[in-house]
């Protein structure tokens, strides 16, 4: 008699998981034979794993990635990539988005920078890690509308707050001044406490001439390359090459 109403509590208190827990074991036979502590334990992991799927659900879709399926357990290391085997394992700990440092990916079209950075992404989501992914040149177009429309210090709050920031295709457009300025305003507030995952076809060492201001371009870039980890890739694009069978590939 109690079954209906202990559901309906647990509902009404939003513990989903447990609810749907209780209701299996009420079903199998084989849990009447298990202690009182036994019952309760499986009903509080099976909540908590609940709480753990809807909160990566939620920082999935809010982090926009531009590859969803992308993870670090599907990265290609073959030597032509140049990409280290280590460095991605010490990367996967998660240490550097807690030190709040950067990463660099740079290399041709097409060698996977993108994909890398939304595998990275998509890890750091698993760990609890708030992250958004943005192309430079639409971030851009979106502060340029926020000094219009008056939303320009709510937009910096909110990016200031994300612990992953993946900027794509950095160095791909010319900027204007106001540009440059709201770059700079957005590196700044994350330079001490927030990671900031930058893609670009441009060697680092390019990257002053493209900003084309050297004060602004020295403020930047003394924010995001003196505490940054870097990765340069290499090799054809991956785009050319028709995957073998079973194999994942990821294009950028």
């Amino acid at each position: 008699m109690l079954s209906h109403p202990t559901l309906d509590a647990l509902r009404a208190l939003k513990l989903d998981g447990m609810a749907r827990a209780f209701e299996e074991q009420r079903l199998l036979p084989a849990c009447n034979d298990l202690t009182f502590e036994d019952r309760l334990g499986l009903l509080v992991d099976r909540e908590r794993s609940w709480r753990d799927g809807r909160r990566l659900e939620r920082l999935l879709r809010a982090a926009k990635l531009k590859h969803a399926q992308a993870c670090l357990e599907d990265v290609h290391y073959s030597a032509s990539r140049g990409l280290d085997k280590r460095l991605v394992a010490t990367l996967s700990g998660g240490d550097w988005v807690r030190e709040g440092q950067s990463l660099l990916i740079t290399g041709p079209t097409g060698v996977g920078k993108t994909w890398l950075a939304c595998a990275l992404g998509q890890h750091a989501c698993r760990q609890g890690f708030p992250v958004l992914y943005q192309r430079v040149a639409r971030l851009t177009e979106a502060l340029r509308i926020a000094h219009a429309d008056g939303s320009f210090g709510r937009l910096l709050t909110q990016l200031a707050r994300v612990d992953v920031l993946i900027l794509d295709d950095w160095g791909m457009t010319p900027l204007d001044q106001a540009a440059r300025h709201d770059l700079l305003e957005v590196i700044d507030d994350r330079s001490t406490s927030k990671s900031t995952v930058i893609t670009s076809q441009l060697p680092i060492e390019h990257w002053h001439a493209w900003l084309n201001d050297p004060t602004l371009a020295d403020a930047i870039l003394d924010r995001l390359v003196h505490r940054s980890h870097r990765i340069a890739l290499k090799g054809e694009s991956l785009r050319r090459k028709p995957p073998g069978k079973g194999e994942i590939l990821d294009p950028s």
